[in-house]
């Protein structure tokens, strides 16, 4: 299963509660009542201006760390000659800018847990 922005703004607006400014009676009763969800669109704002942020972050060359997650890197490539391995013509590729990610031990440690004693 692919995880896409439209799962990512479910999974924020089913986990992200706020709470509420003014109790009633009814939430002293019922705690699970003490608070809001958030509206469909504007979850879709907030993960849109989070990602906004990362990729003008990411284009002024600047890394981004999300501490437990990973790090995103912009990495240069100079110019340099390919040759095509069908014909035989030899390419010169542009330099470019590339993002490259890094996780963090805390994320490799959840994808490969250590063995335990078996």
């Amino acid at each position: 299963m692919k995880l896409n922005k439209g799962r990512i703004v479910q999974r924020v607006r089913e986990t992200v509660r706020l709470k509420r400014r003014k109790k009633s009676r009814q939430q002293y009763l019922f705690p699970e009542m003490d608070c809001e969800f958030l509206s469909r669109r504007r979850t879709s704002q907030i993960v849109d201006t989070l990602f906004e942020i990362l990729k003008d972050a990411l284009t002024r060359g600047e890394d981004v760390m999300i501490r437990g997650f990973g790090k995103f890197q912009v990495k240069f490539r100079w110019a340099r000659t390919w040759m095509n391995p069908r014909t035989g013509e030899k390419i010169i590729l542009p330099s470019r800018r590339s993002v490259t990610f890094k996780a963090s031990p805390v994320l490799r440690r959840k994808l490969n847990p250590p063995p335990g004693p078996t």
